[in-house]
This record gives C-alpha cells, sequence and structure tokens, in this order.
C-alpha cells in the first residue's frame, strides 16, 4: 500500500479549513518590522521563555529572524543567519529562515504527474523547480491566529489557491511554533486540500552555533541519524539511488566536524546539499535526526522530526554579498540548514516516500530543534 504524506482521517477538521482555533489570553509581544512594496505591513513576533530564550519570527514567510540562546558561560547570542531589517528578505535568496512550500527543495524540470494529469510549476532554479516557484510561502505574507498553549507560541496561517505556482487544489496551512522552558522550538505544520496535490514543507533556518556572522560553521561537530542518502546529479536532482553512507564523505553516523571531508564531496559550489535518508525509517514515527555541537560556545543543537529525510546544507552558495546582522557579509559555509522533508523530487521517484495528499485527509508534521550546552 503506496505511503502518503502522513494523512489521517479527516475527523473533526473542515474539509476546506482548520475549525476551532483556539484563543490564548496571553498576547505574543509583537513590533512593526517593514512594509512589502505593495504597502503590506510586516509585523515581528517574539517568544521568550522563563530561561531568556527568544525567537522572533516575522509574518512575511512565517520566517524565523531570530534565535537567541546561551553559550557554556551563559552569554546569549543569536544563532540564527538573517537580517537586522526587513528590506533584504524582499531581494535575497538564500530563504533565510523561512517557511517553506509547497513544495520544499527540487523538482526536476519543474514537472510532476497526479493521477495521470501533468502538471508545470515554475522552473527558477537552473532547470529545475526549487522551495514553491518564483512566489512560494516564503514570498506571502501570513495571517496570524491565536493558539493555546502553556508555552509562549503563535500560528500563522494561510489559504494557498488552486493553481498557486502551478500547484493543483486549494490548499489551507497553518504553521504553529512553540518556544518551551526546556529550550526547544517546537514547528508543527498542518494542511489540507480540495483536490490531490503534493506537499513538502520545512523551515529553512541558517544556524551557526557561534554566532550568527561569528565565521565559519566547518569546525561544527555533525552528527546525523541516517544510514544511506540520495545522490543527486549536476543540478542536484536525486538520481533515484538510496545510497549507504559508509565509505563515502557523506559519512556522519557519528560526531564529525563538517569540514572533515567537505571537499571531497565535489559539486559545484562544492560542500553538502543532500537529503539523509533518516534510520528511523520512511514513517512517521518521531526521532532523533541531527546532533550539532560548536566545541567553542559548547552550544549544541538536536533535531527531532517525524519526517522520512533532512537536507543537510551548508551554505555553499553564499559568496560574502550579503550583509547580514551587525553589519557582517555571510560568506560560504558560514551556516548551515537542517531541513527536515520529504525527499526531493519525491512526485517523479516511486521508490520514494510519497508527497500526495487527497482529499479528507491532512498532512500534519512536527519538528524540534532542541539547544542545550556542554
Amino acid at each position: 500500500m503506496p505511503y502518503r504524506a502522513h494523512a489521517v482521517p479527516i475527523a473533526l477538521i473542515t474539509l476546506l479549513g482548520f475549525a476551532g482555533f483556539a484563543q490564548n489570553s496571553t498576547a505574543v509581544p509583537s513590533q512593526p518590522f517593514g512594509k512589502t512594496p505593495h504597502g503590506e505591513k510586516v509585523t515581528l513576533y517574539t517568544l521568550t521563555n522563563k530561561n531568556g530564550m527568544s525567537v522572533s519570527i516575522m509574518d512575511y514567510g512565517a520566517t524565523i529572524v531570530k534565535i537567541v540562546v546561551p553559550d557554556r558561560n551563559g552569554k546569549l547570542d543569536d544563532v540564527a543567519l538573517g537580517f537586522d531589517h526587513f528590506a533584504p528578505y524582499l531581494t535575497q535568496t538564500a530563504y533565510f529562515g523561512a517557511t517553506i512550500g509547497r513544495y520544499a527543495n527540487r523538482i526536476a524540470r519543474g514537472k510532476f504527474e497526479i493521477n495521470h494529469t501533468a502538471y508545470q510549476v515554475p522552473v527558477n532554479n537552473g532547470p529545475n523547480s526549487l522551495h514553491g516557484g518564483w512566489r512560494g510561502f516564503d514570498k506571502r505574507i501570513w495571517k496570524v491566529e491565536p493558539v493555546e498553549s502553556d508555552s509562549p507560541a503563535i500560528q500563522f496561517t494561510r489559504f494557498s489557491p488552486d493553481g498557486e505556482e502551478g500547484y493543483p487544489g486549494n490548499l489551507f496551512v497553518n504553521v504553529t511554533f512553540t518556544l518551551t522552558d526546556d529550550n526547544q522550538l517546537h514547528i508543527s505544520y498542518r494542511a489540507t486540500t480540495d483536490k490531490p496535490t503534493v506537499i513538502n514543507l520545512t523551515n529553512h533556518t541558517y544556524f551557526n552555533l557561534a554566532g550568527a556572522g561569528n565565521g565559519s560553521i566547518l569546525d561544527h561537530v555533525v552528527t546525523l541519524h541516517a544510514n544511506a542518502f540520495t545522490p543527486v546529479d549536476a543540478t542536484l536532482i536525486p538520481t533515484g539511488e538510496i545510497k549507504d553512507v559508509a565509505g563515502t564523505p557523506w559519512d556522519f553516523r557519528t560526531a564529525t566536524p563538517i569540514g572533515l571531508h567537505l571537499r571531497e564531496t565535489g559539486g559545484n559550489p562544492i560542500g553538502y546539499d543532500h537529503n539523509y535518508v533518516l534510520t528511523k525509517g520512511f514513517f512517521s514515527n518521531f526521532g532523533l535526526a541531527a546532533e550539532v555541537e560548536d566545541p567553542k560556545s559548547g552550544r549544541i543543537l538536536k533535531v527531532y522530526t517525524d519526517q522520512p529525510g533532512v537536507q543537510f546544507y551548508t551554505g555553499n552558495f553564499l559568496d560574502g554579498t550579503l550583509i547580514g546582522k551587525d553589519g557582517k557579509a555571510y560568506r560560504q559555509y558560514d551556516g548551515f540548514c537542517l531541513e527536515t522533508q520529504h525527499f526531493p523530487d519525491s512526485p517523479n521517484h516511486a521508490n520514494f516516500p510519497s508527497t500526495l495528499l487527497r482529499p479528507g485527509d491532512v498532512f500534519k508534521s512536527t519538528t524540534i530543534y532542541a539547544f542545550d550546552v556542554k
């Protein structure tokens, strides 16, 4: 029986939307952050826990702008790459901190079929489609909804109409960010559709556990709980093979500095930009996907997810032209991403977990970014 994208019975959720958003008596602090060229106001919301950790998210792209966490000495620093002001987010192409959809990662030639019907979505990355097209979820203003939670939380929702960026189906989607007192950021996704469609949602935060703009991440030590990865062609599209990492530069089963074998990966540009097949399996069980430690600051990041894969990306396309927070340039390998996901180009590979979402089903997924020190 084919695996579908975390589909569950629709139960009490309405066919075209979500019923009964709960009210939260505690308002999340917010501040104006800018305006789009069309005059839409952009607002920045900040979640703060009892430890002083904070996460700031704007409604443009449901984008994480800041993640402020302590180091081993209790010093707070922002570990998420991005900008101090809104304007650069309009022109940058790095997807800093954004919620990505409808389809995260790449689709070969922007083509796929559903039930023998062919669809063409924008080709915006060489010969392929990347991260939802020319104007994906990362470039839209999301509606803010209250959410009931014992921890600071905020929910962003949007309606993606049938045919937006070429994707079929009226899609209702929400993303909830919750910050717990044990320094965990929970990101929960939910979506419904009225036509069969494909969906792959993720967050595209670039991390530097030494602090944004504070140098290279090549000495960060990474463990990926994956025995296999999906090799790619020259345009970063999976070949369809699921390859064992043993004996390759892609082996992070034990703690390994990012830079140790990076040059052996080849590619243009050189670096990691690959989907890892998580050892917890193809299905929706929740588990530990990755661990990262910065030896200098002592900060540790652990990533938990129910998704079958994670894209490990080392900021290969950063080239120093983007000037980020505090006027610091973001250079190649100054940040890493761990994008929990279904596999790239899944609609064109029958052997990959399916990303098909059907009417009457609900897409649900949760990822946790857990911070600690050593």
